[in-house]
């Protein structure tokens, strides 16, 4: 089978599945890069050159776990989903240990300090990842209807493993949210005087509701700044949400202008949304269902970084009599 037909198989079958749009690029991306490998090594036998492949990740390109865990998982999908090819126990193929590293955390006020710096839109979506925990890509993707401004809730869709959830709504965010979605209503009203405002409906949802894609309460909280073709159709132009990239660049501008030396992402926020939740006395189960974790044991790493944890115990050399010939002899 040649490799357009490849990939147009594996296309439809993660559509099939509903796979995400960044989960369907990069297990693309990953099955390009496997195929030119197995170009090079046509005697090998599948099982040799999965280990080969996965051996030349870690070993020549160095990648980390995460990004060769990704890549052993695109491969499998490619066998027992597109090529319909066993493979007898895919566990063998084993990746490096994953490091277990402890998250970024700001303080409350380096967080409002670079949420201070960040104007516009951007400000109420790095808001919402500090003040509800979300994830960036959950941000974007809310809807007008999955903010409820009366009861202060916000409702995340198709979160991460498919997950609905429901998250508080901070208070100074509403009445700056409802200003947002009125110059929103502006602007869809606009789009569909000029023949477009048809919003990207999840799933089989265009085929069931052909209407409610035009409706107010499907777009996109976080609109675009133009219309563009879909990523998935690009037969259909539509305006999608605000991209990724617009609000890292902000955020990375606001933490150098705040004099912040930590690297801070989106998902430091959300970090800190978790930590300060905790510090503040929260029931680790309540913040476990706030950020969506099916594991307890995933939320528990943010107790390491607490400040009513080990951090707040007192060092021995805090009590030496003679720590002020310590620091002098510095």
């Amino acid at each position: 089978m040649k490799l357009d037909e490849v990939i147009d198989r594996a296309t439809n079958v993660l559509r099939r599945k509903h796979m995400a749009l960044a989960t369907e690029k990069t297990y693309l991306h990953w099955i390009r890069r496997y195929a030119r490998w197995c170009a090079q090594h046509p005697d090998e036998t599948p099982e040799q050159k999965i280990t080969g492949f996965l051996t030349h990740l870690a070993r020549d390109r160095q990648v980390s776990q995460s990004t060769q865990s990704v890549a052993k998982n695109a491969i499998h999908f490619l066998y027992a989903h597109v090529l319909d090819q066993e493979l007898g126990d895919f566990s063998a193929h084993q990746t490096s240990r994953k490091p277990k590293r402890l998250p970024t955390v700001l303080s409350r006020d380096e967080a409002m300090a670079v949420i201070g710096r960040v104007t516009g839109v951007r400000w109420l979506i790095v808001s919402l990842l500090y003040g509800s925990g979300l994830r960036q890509k959950e941000a974007l993707s809310l809807r007008i209807q999955d903010i409820d401004l009366r009861r202060r809730t916000v409702t995340v869709r198709f979160g991460k493993g498919a997950k609905d959830r429901v998250v508080m709504l901070p208070a100074p965010l509403v009445e700056p949210l409802r200003h947002h979605i009125e110059d929103v209503r502006r602007i869809h009203r606009r789009d569909l005087a000029n023949g477009v405002g048809d919003a990207y409906m999840p799933g089989g949802l265009a085929r069931k509701y052909p209407n409610a894609r035009k409706e107010f309460g499907w777009q996109f909280l976080f609109p675009a700044t133009t219309i563009a073709p879909d990523p998935r159709d690009q037969t259909q132009r539509r305006r999608h949400h605000l991209h990724q990239s617009a609000v890292s660049k902000a955020i990375k501008s606001a933490a150098i202008a705040a004099g912040i030396d930590k690297r801070v992402t989106a998902h430091t926020f959300r970090h800190c949304f978790a930590t300060h939740l905790l510090e503040a006395g929260a029931d680790i189960r309540t913040v476990q269902e706030l950020l969506g974790h099916s594991n307890v044991d995933t939320t528990m790493i943010y107790t390491h970084v607490t400040t009513t944890g080990a951090i707040s115990t007192r060092s021995p050399l805090e009590g030496a009599t003679n720590v002020v010939q310590i620091v002098a002899h510095a």
